[in-house]
């Protein structure tokens, strides 16, 4: 249920009408917009008598809200969240958020060198993964904890938030610990939902990825899961979901985008590269997925990707990653948006 509040509704008026729904053992959300405000309630709604609640004084209206997810839906929050990130670096808004690095980290000078790159070709991030969730146990799994040490080097040395992703609960302190900006988690742990409620207890921006198959309705699910627990920090990662084309890696599903949109307050980006698995499909989707809505990108960058430990194959050059930014500031003007 969601109360809209008259515009020129009094802190008072309000400040009683909270303390009795609260009396009844209900949360409240509230969203505060230009021209009015609006409280989202949490819980049993059903020991509220809705005509009751019109008749207070500073209500305008009062809505029921159908989707199962509250925090995270359109109607609990009208206005776009722009989440701050750190170091300046915010998602969401009129500024593009392109996220580069490699998809994982192997050496001080390949992340360094990367960081270095991207920071002057003008991302506003570096990616790179320490603990890598791979489909064979025989395949590399990252560097782990080593990873993460230079990767947290490697930002600070750029001046760049760090997107790195977690595998489990109890890697959450060393993630703390380590400075990490960003908490990815990946496809595969989108319904860990122990996962999902450890990072929704600390106030770090996650990175919330769909999963191979999961419909809109349950990513943003996923994203409440988190919110519920009190983090509403929270921007989601359409990269791509699994469909019977074997062609791609994965079918890129740009109509998420404004779907996510419609439904949803929270900021979304694509990740080209995990979408395709192939490099050269990479720029020209990155400039859809701009045109298309997205308030930011996650763009895969390797230094000598054909000898990349991992992902080579959707992996673009620095010099590609370059020319990417640099037609993305053509195009961002025309849709309303700046890098």
């Amino acid at each position: 249920m969601i109360i809209v509040l008259k515009p020129g509704a009094t802190k008072e008026q309000s400040d009683a009408l909270i303390k009795v729904i609260r009396a009844r053992g209900l949360q409240i959300d509230v969203s505060k917009g230009a021209s009015k405000t609006v409280l989202g309630l949490v819980g049993n709604t059903s020991v509220l008598d809705m005509e009751q609640l019109q008749g207070y004084e500073c209500v305008d209206q009062v809505i029921r809200v159908d989707v199962p997810y509250k925090r995270a839906s359109r109607a609990f929050h009208p206005q776009d969240s722009v989440i701050s990130v750190g170091k300046g670096v915010s998602v969401g808004g009129k500024k593009l958020a392109v996220i580069a690095g490699p998809c994982s980290i192997e050496t001080p000078e390949q992340i360094e060198g990367v960081a270095k790159s991207v920071a002057a070709a003008g991302a506003a991030m570096l990616r790179g993964g320490a603990f890598k969730p791979r489909t064979s146990p025989y395949s590399f799994q990252g560097l782990k904890d080593k990873g993460l040490d230079m990767l947290c080097a490697a930002g600070k040395k750029a001046n760049l938030p760090v997107v790195t992703e977690i595998m489990s609960a109890d890697k959450l302190p060393l993630f703390l610990s380590d400075d990490v900006d960003v908490i990815q988690i990946g496809a595969r742990n989108m319904q860990n939902f122990d996962l999902l409620k450890a990072v929704g207890k600390t106030n770090k921006t996650v990175l919330l990825k769909r999963g191979l198959s999961a419909t809109i309705e349950e990513w943003l699910m996923s994203a409440e899961y988190i919110m519920a627990e009190g983090n509403h920090n929270v921007i989601l990662c359409e990269r791509g979901i699994r469909t019977f084309e074997t062609y791609t890696r994965n079918t890129l599903d740009l109509s998420a985008v404004l779907a996510v949109k419609r439904q949803s307050h929270l900021p979304i980006i694509v990740d080209p590269s995990h979408a395709t698995g192939k490099r050269w499909m990479v720029a020209d989707l990155a400039r859809a997925a701009v045109a298309a809505g997205a308030d930011g990108l996650m763009i895969e960058v390797h230094n000598d990707p054909d000898n990349a430990w991992c992902d080579g194959a959707q992996s673009i050059t620095p010099a590609m990653f370059a020319e990417l930014m640099d037609s993305l500031r053509q195009l961002a003007p025309i849709v309303g948006r700046e890098i």
